[in-house]
């Protein structure tokens, strides 16, 4: 019909006299209609379902409109009811999405909320109203009170745990996990701090909580979420990277890759999988793991469609690509004559994370427990299993986390008697391989290689990992969105080392998405200034340019920054004592956001002048004086205007500090602790250590 003609009417108007009939017929249809829609709600199921972070044990923000959220059966109708007196209703969007924000009381409990709808009831016990703080970062903030033994430990861990119970410190730890999109929910639970538990919570985390709960006499509740070895930009939001030149590109890749990943995550989904989550009942979940080990470690197993990769290597660096999970790798060896009934050593040098290795179908040793990345493998062959010929070495490599695989160095992979290494097989060169795990979330994904599964996979063109732009702010902090915080503490920034200038535009932009995500402006942000590590030249400024690039994102308001300086480990870069580490963070909260009135940081270089020869620098938080430990070698240089740097001689006046060198005339810039494997020097009268830093307007590259 043309609109546009003028004796266009709607249908019920070409005859008045049956007007009053039409409409009555329409008033039925729509009497009928709603009857209709009335009775297929009535009938449709709710669907009620609340993310994993809503759950017992949870602990939130006191004196907060709390925000409460989950999924239904659109249209479904929810009403949320705190035991408190306070309750909601919701409805459920097109998107089965439902939201409601729920006012809290001031700090206590036990509460529980229940939440129902016409077919559905839940209800979340043992809730504490307190402070919510989240954390995260890389392997600093990841690293556990129990430590990754033997060569990554926390200082005092056994203590601390024996005598952690505390109903009153609880931590939800997401379980690590990568997606291109944002996901809805995360697999975690809330845990009571306990000799049962608490070896498993992050120690940054948890003694910053512990140090918050003394000083406020307050539940504390953590949120933790933090993958090691990930650079910043893995934790922003595609919203919040679109703009910045240095990623766009791979921004956009991933917008075209979504549907890609839609279609494999569909394959992978549909495979027999295992929780990985440690539980009390299994601290230990991949020791004794069952994956393929009789069909992969027989030596009958045809292996001639098993395609082959070079020893020593990173999965990463191979065809394999960036993936977490379980890859068996094989080679066959020729044993000779003058060998049968000696005992062999099998020595295939560090295997990240973990591994069960045979020989001829017989175990004959592995490590299945984490922590032990840096350990190189010896195991014994015994004497009554070797014989001449032809025998088959097949090792079970479990990756966990981050690079992995077989990664020594070329000399470490051999095989020889026990009493003369100098008689040996090189067990470097070719291994045939075939991948029969893949790790996401908190499931491990099994792929039977007698059917050849993991080979039906779905192509995609982009190999994710944990280093790819925005993949963990998607999976790993989008759904949490938008619980209600107290704050953020943050321990990242190894992985940016060699992007000083590049990490301090990421650095704004991480606060800034967060603060915009979690609808809070002025959200609490600390973080952790990197401890001292010698990244392969002790010398070297490449780390002290980054910690350079951290003080200076002091700038951002409502930030703070914990100086390690002095308790780092120039050898380990995961540092025992992370005790100080997180209470040096809770100084920052109790004083800026709980109004305590107590020293929160280590002398602050705050203004700079050029006077007869000399720099002049005051510092800010100078509490009780600046103190120079004599003890330490000098951490002070000067440079004039040709730039180069010559040690200096420092003189303390009350909060000020007069640099000088005697080969400097006229002096330009001075640097502090300006160097990889740099020693702390600088402290106040409370014995807060002050960062590194150098005032050049342009952190070096």
């Amino acid at each position: 019909m043309d609109k546009g003609r003028p004796d266009y009417r709607p249908a019920f108007f070409y005859n008045k006299n049956s007007k009053n009939r039409t409409m009555k017929t329409i008033f039925k249809i729509g009497l009928l209609s709603v009857s209709i829609f009335s009775m297929m709600s009535c009938q449709q199921k709710a669907n009620l379902s609340l993310p994993a972070i809503f759950s017992d044990n949870m602990v939130m923000q006191q004196n907060s409109n709390a925000a409460i959220w989950g999924k239904a059966s659109p249209g479904t109708e929810i009403k949320v009811s705190g035991d408190w007196g306070e309750s909601a209703t919701a409805i459920a969007g097109a998107d089965s999405s439902w939201q409601v924000q729920l006012p809290t009381l001031e700090a206590g409990g036990p509460h529980s909320l229940s939440f129902s709808t016409s077919d559905t009831s839940l209800t979340v016990k043992n809730i504490l109203f307190g402070e919510v703080w989240l954390a995260s970062g890389q392997s600093n903030m990841e690293m556990p009170v129990k430590g990754w033994p033997p060569n990554d430990t926390i200082l005092n861990s056994a203590q601390t745990i024996a005598n952690s119970a505390n109903p009153a410190i609880r931590m939800f730890t997401v379980a690590r996990n990568i997606s291109s999109t944002q996901l809805k929910d995360v697999s975690g639970a809330w845990a009571s701090a306990s000799p049962e538990t608490t070896g498993n919570f992050s120690a940054t985390a948890y003694f910053f909580a512990r140090k918050l709960h003394n000083e406020l006499n307050v539940p504390v509740g953590i949120i933790h979420s933090s993958w090691g070895g990930t650079p910043i930009e893995a934790w922003i939001s595609k919203k919040e990277l679109t703009n910045n030149t240095d990623f766009s590109a791979i921004i956009k890749d991933l917008e075209d890759f979504a549907p890609q990943a839609e279609v494999y995550n569909k394959w992978l989904t549909a495979n027999e999988s295992i929780n990985i989550l440690p539980t009390p009942e299994n601290k230990e979940p991949f020791k004794n793991l069952d994956a393929f080990d009789d069909y992969c470690s027989n030596p009958q197993t045809n292996t001639e469609d098993w395609p082959s990769i070079k020893l020593p290597t990173t999965i990463e660096q191979t065809e394999i690509g960036a993936i977490d999970g379980i890859v068996w790798f094989r080679k066959e060896v020729q044993i000779p004559e003058k060998w049968s009934g000696k005992d062999l050593i099998i020595s295939l040098g560090p295997i990240d994370d973990m591994d069960v290795t045979y020989f001829n179908g017989e175990r004959i040793g592995g490590t299945e427990v984490e922590g032990f990345y840096q350990k190189v493998r010896y195991y014994t062959v015994p004497a009554d299993m070797v014989k001449p010929g032809t025998a088959t070495i097949a090792v079970k490599v479990i990756d966990n986390q981050g690079g992995g695989g077989i990664y020594g160095t070329p000399d470490q992979m051999i095989l020889h008697p026990k009493a003369n290494e100098a008689d040996k097989i090189e067990l470097s060169g070719e291994w045939a391989y075939n991948v029969v795990g893949q790790i996401t979330g908190s499931k491990l994904y099994l792929f039977n290689p007698e059917a050849n599964v993991y080979d039906s996979r779905p192509e995609l063109s982009i190999h994710l990992s944990s280093h790819t732009p925005t993949v963990l702010y998607n999976a790993m902090i989008a759904p949490l969105l938008p619980y209600t915080l107290k704050g953020a503490i943050w321990y990242q920034g190894e992985t940016n080392v060699g992007r000083a200038n590049q990490y301090m535009d990421l650095k704004a932009s991480l606060i800034n998405n967060w603060r915009k995500v979690f609808d809070n402006t002025e959200l609490p942000f600390y973080y952790v200034q990197l401890a001292p590590w010698n990244y392969d030249n002790v010398d070297g400024i490449s780390s002290a340019n980054l910690r350079e690039a951290q003080r200076r994102s002091l700038r951002i308001p409502n930030t703070g920054m914990a100086v390690t300086l002095d308790i780092g480990n120039v050898d380990n870069i995961h540092p025992a004592n992370k005790t100080d580490v997180g209470e040096r963070l809770a100084l920052w909260a109790l004083s800026q956001n709980y109004s305590i009135d107590i020293p929160y940081s280590g002398p602050m270089p705050e203004n700079l002048s050029k006077e007869d020869r000399k720099i002049v620098i005051s510092f800010d938080n100078a509490y009780e004086g600046l103190e120079l430990k004599t003890n330490v070698p000098n951490q002070f240089e000067i440079a004039g205007e040709d730039g180069k740097f010559y040690p200096a001689i420092i003189e303390v006046n009350d909060n000020k500090l007069h640099v000088s060198s005697p080969l400097v005339n006229q002096p330009q810039n001075v640097r502090y602790a300006y160097k990889n494997g740099a020693e702390a020097a600088l402290f106040n009268g409370v014995g807060l250590p002050a960062p590194s830093f150098t005032s050049e307007d342009e952190i070096p590259e």
